[in-house]
């Protein structure tokens, strides 16, 4: 089995690797301190264990989920919530809760093997554990890998939001960025201060509606300030309405 190590601290390293000694069958083929690099490392190794800490530099062990495209058995070392930890154990993967034992490691590299055996993880689990594990707190960001990049997209400079069959296109001022995702997880994931669902296609920024333009009788335009037309459904105006006081 080969294992990735992804935390920032030094010591919850050199604790992994010396709880990690008596498993031969383990090699560790790399270690990284900070989610963009593991995460890409993840996508290029390919590794069947990750031990993946949430709170990290550069991305969160959140938002390395949301880019992975290879499925590897999670361990989470963390100093987690309870609001965390049950989502763990709803996507029936493991996780060290800091500080941890070496009977309670041994523990969970034994239920990575039997799991890695008869349930292996699928890109989809991994998705859907990202989407339990986000908090209550509304996105101020929101990570999108490319061909050629990662991109970390602060959502103040997202425009607005285009529903695209089962990915969701992201506009900001200088680009465009595709991400597989539903528009009902933005809508109840932005601030509603901020973005409202204006159409069933679209989720505007309301700071960069400049106006309403009627379209027929009962429908309307929503002109932006870059110049992007939207459409606006009933349910849409209303919600406006009641967001812009108007």
């Amino acid at each position: 089995m080969k294992a990735i190590i992804i935390e920032d601290e030094e010591p919850a390293r050199d604790l992994l690797r010396k709880y990690l000694e008596p498993f031969t069958d383990i090699e560790v083929i790399g270690e990284y301190i900070d989610g963009y690099e593991g995460a890409k490392a993840i996508n290029k190794l390919k590794p069947d264990v990750v031990f993946l800490d949430i709170q990290l530099p550069r991305l969160t062990g959140i938002e390395v989920l949301e880019l992975l495209e290879h499925a590897p058995m999670l361990i989470f070392t963390t100093a987690y919530d309870e609001y965390a930890l049950k989502a763990f154990e709803k996507n029936a993967v493991d996780y060290l809760l800091k500080p941890f034992s070496r009977d309670r490691f041994s523990q969970a590299i034994e239920r990575a093997k039997s799991r890695i055996s008869s349930q292996p993880n699928t890109e989809q689990s991994i998705q859907q554990l990202a989407e339990n594990l986000t908090t209550e707190s509304h996105l101020t960001r929101i990570v999108v890998k490319s061909p050629k990049a990662m991109n970390v997209i602060p959502v103040d400079d997202i425009l607005y939001l285009e529903a695209q069959d089962d990915y969701v296109m992201i506009h900001t001022s200088e680009s465009r960025h595709m991400k597989k995702q539903t528009m009902k997880y933005f809508e109840d994931r932005l601030n509603p201060d901020q973005f409202v669902r204006i159409h069933r296609s679209f989720i505007a920024n309301v700071s960069h509606i400049t106006k309403l333009e009627p379209y027929s009788k009962d429908a309307f335009i929503a002109v932006l300030k870059n110049g992007a037309k939207l459409n606006v459904s009933n349910s849409g105006y209303k919600a406006l309405k009641e967001r812009l006081s108007f």
